[in-house]
């Protein structure tokens, strides 16, 4: 009695209506051929109206008209058609947009199950609607003999003539009870085929698992990168306040200086929260920013004019060091010396980085205790546990080895070594 019963079946009776435009060109063949016996005729105008539906059910843009169809009128849940990624460029670039994900096309026998359902909805619709049309129109006939016809029942040689009276009634009844039966089971046959031909076949779900994967896989990242950026930049920013606060009367450059520093903090902060925000609505991504080993002596810099005391052992080029290793070396620095401000007891933060051959070493060092300093450099600040699991991660992901833990009684390490390969 569910309304959704009925627009099942006019699902079926329009899939068969929208067939009957393919039937003129079927019948091109038996014109072609007017001597042949008739029945030979009507097979050929089946078997090349067959073939016409099959070709039509072969166009993509006819799968995804009959998924959002059978999602509507059948009441199924069916997914899109899976859209494979394809990522331009080097990794941790940024995900591909929307729009330059190109839709899976089925291989093999999978490119047939569009088609057959097709070819299934069809018959189904044309003998569901000549049935269940004719049923109901003995229905209006019967009753009675109120539309003057003379009618009659026969199924399996076994006939119903219907003289008047109440057995016109009840045969009028059991016609319109089998007309609403067969919508019915139309209707169901339609709902149980559906996932079976217009679902996901087992390479799409696989492709599908592979792109929640990525998904899920450059979300992480993202929020790796606004954990460490967002992070540090807070971090510095509220040390640089506090600097600026205390000298503010006996040192005004100093604290122009320190104000100048927080608004640089912040500008590269926001750069690196517009991007993640673009990507995580998934509008057009445009191109990381690109913080790299390069821009380590600016983010140096920055922590001086907070007050830290930063020692640096650097190479004399970082510039050499390129694409997601380089980026992924300048958030692990940029963490840990975030580390050290927040969790250091004050004195002079160590920064190493090394090249070796075949890879690249990275390390901080900061002291550790109750420490004396009490100036702005000895805020507490909150933490949420993330970022040493985090810098793990990204290690891991990057095949290298992570160490971080007391270094002597006083001091804290955090040392890094991650592979280098080298282009043929």
């Amino acid at each position: 009695m569910r309304g959704s019963t009925y627009a099942g079946a006019l699902f079926a009776f329009c899939g068969a209506m929208a067939s009957g435009a393919l039937l003129p060109f079927a019948m091109l063949p038996a014109l072609a051929w007017p001597s042949a016996p008739y029945e030979v005729r009507a097979v050929l105008t089946l078997l090349a109206w067959a073939a016409l539906i099959s070709v039509v059910g072969l166009a993509r843009t006819t799968r995804r008209v009959l998924i959002a169809s059978a999602r509507r009128l059948l009441r199924v849940r069916l997914p899109d058609p899976t859209a494979v990624g394809k990522r331009a460029g080097s990794p941790g670039t940024g995900p591909t947009p929307p729009a330059a994900r190109t839709p899976a096309v089925p291989s093999g026998a999978g490119r047939w199950r569009t088609p057959l359902w097709l070819l299934l909805h069809v018959i189904l619709g044309w003998t569901g609607a000549t049935t269940s049309i004719a049923l109901f129109i003995m229905g209006l006939a019967l009753p009675e003999g109120w539309l003057k016809a003379d009618a009659e029942l026969a199924l399996f040689g076994w006939t119903l003539h219907p003289e008047g009276g109440w057995q016109s009634w009840v045969a009028a009844l059991v016609c319109v009870v089998l007309a609403a039966l067969l919508c019915v089971a139309v209707t169901n046959a339609l709902r149980w085929l559906a996932p079976r031909l217009l679902g996901p076949s087992p390479a799409e779900q696989l492709a599908l698992a592979a792109e929640r994967e990525q998904r899920l896989a450059e979300r992480n990242r993202l929020a790796h990168e606004l954990h460490d950026s967002i992070g540090h930049t807070l971090t510095a920013t509220t040390i640089q306040a506090a600097v600026a606060g205390e000298v503010l009367s006996a040192d005004p450059v100093a604290a122009r200086a320190a104000l100048r520093s927080i608004e640089e903090s912040t500008r590269a902060a926001l750069e690196d929260l517009d991007y993640v925000l673009g990507v995580l609505r998934e509008e057009k991504a445009g191109t990381a920013p690109p913080r790299t080993l390069a821009d380590l002596p600016e983010l140096l810099d920055r922590l001086r004019h907070a007050g830290a005391v930063v020692e640096p052992d650097l190479p004399g080029e970082l510039g050499h060091v390129q694409g997601t290793l380089s980026r992924a070396a300048y958030r692990i620095l940029q963490e840990g010396l975030t580390n050290a401000l927040r969790h250091g007891a004050g004195g002079p933060v160590q920064v190493r980085v090394a090249t070796a051959p075949g890879r690249l070493e990275l390390s901080v060092v900061n002291r550790t205790g109750t420490g004396t300093d009490t100036g702005p450099l000895r805020g507490d600040f909150p933490t949420s546990g993330h970022g040493l699991p985090g810098l793990a991660e990204r290690v891991r992901l990057l095949h290298g080895e992570f160490e971080a833990g007391p270094d002597g009684p006083r001091h804290w390490r955090l040392a890094v070594r991650l592979p280098v390969r080298v282009s043929a």
